[in-house]
This record gives C-alpha cells, structure tokens and sequence, in this order.
C-alpha cells in the first residue's frame, strides 16, 4: 500500500530515467503557488524521458549580506554566491527555499540554479559602509558554496578575496573538495585567525551517498578535503549532517574517528530536519529507495520532533528531543571525548579588521 508521501507525489514524480543523476524524485510546486500542475498519462512520451539538464540564472541581488537573529546559531550574518543546488542532496533543508521563486523544492532545486555575479562588489561595498560592525560571516549556510558550477563561475573565490582583503572573519560549510582550489587564500587568512572550514560528511560508504547526495564528491574526496586543508594550517570541523535514524545513525563513531584522523579539530551533528515540503520529498525517496525502512525512520524522527514531522522550536530543532536524540547526543559527545576533540569550538579574530583605502583616499601616517 503506498505511504501518504507517495500519494501526494504522484502526479509530480518524474521517471527515472528523466532524472539520473539527480537527488529528488518528484518536482512538486511550491507552496506559494496558486495553481497545482499534475501530470497524466495521454499516451505520449513524457518531456522528462530525457534527463534534465542544470539550467543557471543571473539573479541581480541588491544586497549580498543576509542578516538573521536565530538565538541557537553561531553567526548572524551570512552570504549565498548561489541559489540552488547542483548536489542535489535530497535531505537539503533549503530545498523549500524554491518556492519563494515559484519553483519547485524537487528537481527545480537542483537543475534551475541562480549565480549572483556582483556578489564580491557588492560585498565590498557593504564592508565599507561607515558604522559597519564585523562578525564572522557564514558563508555556505543554505546551498554549497562549492557546488560543482563555482568551477565556472568562480563567485565564491571572489568574495574570499574581498573578505581577505578586509581581513574580514568568515566560516565556510562545504561538502566539495573543490575548496581545496582556494587553500593560497584561506591558509593567508588562517594564519591570520579569520578562517574556520566545516565539511560535511554524512557517511563513509559511497552507495548511500550517491543515493543521498548524487552531485557531491565521494566521501574519500571529502577526507582529503580536510586532509588537504588541515595540512596547510586551516582549522577544520567535521559535521555529521544530517543524522537519519536507520539510515546512516550506526556510522557516527565510525565517521569521527575518521575526520578526526584525517585532521578535523572539531565535530558536531544535525538530526534530519524536515520543514515544509520536505517531508513529502523525502518521504518519498524512501519509498523508493528504502521502502522497508520508510515507516520506522519516521517514527523516529516524530518521536524526536515532539510527534511531528518537523519542530522549529530554538534549541531543538536541530538535535531533537526525547529518548532518540538524547541516544544520539550521549553517542557523538562519547565518541568525540575519547577521540580527543576540543571541548571550546575556535573563534575567528574581528580585531584585524580594516577596510582597504579606496582609490583617490590618502593613506594615514599613523
């Protein structure tokens, strides 16, 4: 009998063979949206019977700082070079993101991408703003800075060297080896104390993760990422995101012991969260992927979320709560103090910062 998920799905889910390579397994709209698309069946060969190719946007921003108050993150400033995803990482918590644009959170996500080309004018522009006020910068939160079309566009190298410029602190989240391309500017910054890198590994075995995360580098990539980045003096953190019960929950020893060999001096957990369209479109790719598995995880996940899908509460919605995640919790502190991490995370310096003279401007003598 098929799931609730499922039955929502169906008349957006797309054949398999309209999606190789690709995480999600239906293009739903999005919430916003006024009108409802469902496919059918008139005896023609469906457009999706060839797989779907990336399509990029200018998005013309007009300002490239995002600011957020969240009580339960490290950093209130942050920047996204991209929207959208190439890696279509079907757990992605920013997929629902797309329906602000009238696109989908499915396959829209990860095949209609926007580039943001003034991103680093913009940027110097705002870090020169009289009464500007540094903190580190996150950049990377909602969608990889190093999704395979910064090989192209080279966006998020660009702002790195504005903020290397302004000796300007910044924390970068990746799964894409691909930052080991700018190790010339963040190993400058981190001998500085205005760098920190996070690189995600959701798991070691390289099946799953080509389920999960189609478009990311192989999990061994990912090691030598933080090998690559540890050996030149960038400070590394490992994070296990997201942790999904029945799925990837048994590799949490397993993964620290490996980051933390591979050099990464910190570590930490984000159970899978499942907000607005999300839950359906993963939903749904247990279905397929893991349909005897589908029920028990979200039990899990329900127990953990209070009996929902998806709690938003501060404080909680990221690890959980309740016998699960408190398992969860005890495992990855165990495991992370008989490893040796350091218990006080390490914090980018803000005293370095300067905003580079601008052409015309005097120098000052003292």
């Amino acid at each position: 009998m098929p799931d609730a998920a499922s039955v929502r799905l169906a008349g957006n889910r797309v054949a398999a063979e309209g999606r190789r390579g690709r995480g999600a397994t239906a293009n739903p709209d999005g919430r916003f949206e006024a009108a409802r698309r469902e496919a059918f069946d008139d005896g023609w060969l469906p457009d999706e019977a060839t797989s779907r190719r990336t399509e990029v946007t200018v998005e013309r921003a007009r300002t490239i700082i995002t600011r957020n108050a969240s009580p339960d993150i490290s950093f209130d400033r942050s920047i996204n070079p991209y929207r959208g995803c190439e890696h279509g990482c079907i757990y992605c918590f920013a997929r629902p993101n797309h329906s602000y644009v009238g696109l989908s959170p499915g396959l829209d996500f990860e095949t209609k991408l926007f580039t943001k080309p003034d991103a680093a004018a913009l940027l110097e522009q705002e870090l020169s703003a009289p009464g500007y006020r540094p903190r580190t910068i996150a950049l990377g939160t909602a969608t990889d800075p190093y999704q395979p079309i910064e090989r192209e566009h080279r966006i998020t190298r660009a702002v790195l060297e504005v903020l290397a410029r302004f000796r300007h602190p910044v924390g970068i989240v990746t799964k894409s080896n691909l930052i080991l391309r700018d190790r010339d500017i963040l190993a400058e910054m981190a001998a500085q104390g205005l760098v920190k890198v996070a690189i995600s590994v959701t798991t070691l075995d390289p099946t799953l993760a080509r389920r999960m995360e189609p478009r990311v580098p192989h999990p061994g990539k990912r090691l030598e990422a933080i090998e690559g980045l540890a050996a030149a003096g960038v400070p590394v953190m490992a994070i296990v995101a997201p942790i999904i019960p029945s799925l990837n929950d048994h590799e949490i020893e397993a993964i620290l012991e490996t980051v933390r060999a591979a050099g990464a001096r910190e570590a930490s957990y984000v159970l899978l969260r499942l907000p607005h369209e999300l839950d359906d479109l993963v939903g749904d790719w247990f279905s397929e992927h893991y349909p005897g598995r589908r029920e028990h995880v979200f039990s899990l996940l329900s127990g953990a979320r209070g009996g929902r899908a998806y709690d938003a509460t501060f404080g909680t919605r990221m690890i959980g709560q309740g016998p699960y995640a408190d398992l969860i919790r005890r495992r990855f502190a165990l495991a992370k103090r008989r490893l040796g991490f350091p218990e006080e995370p390490l914090r980018q310096t803000t005293e370095l910062f300067r905003p580079p003279p601008r052409v015309g401007e005097q120098l000052a003598l003292f």
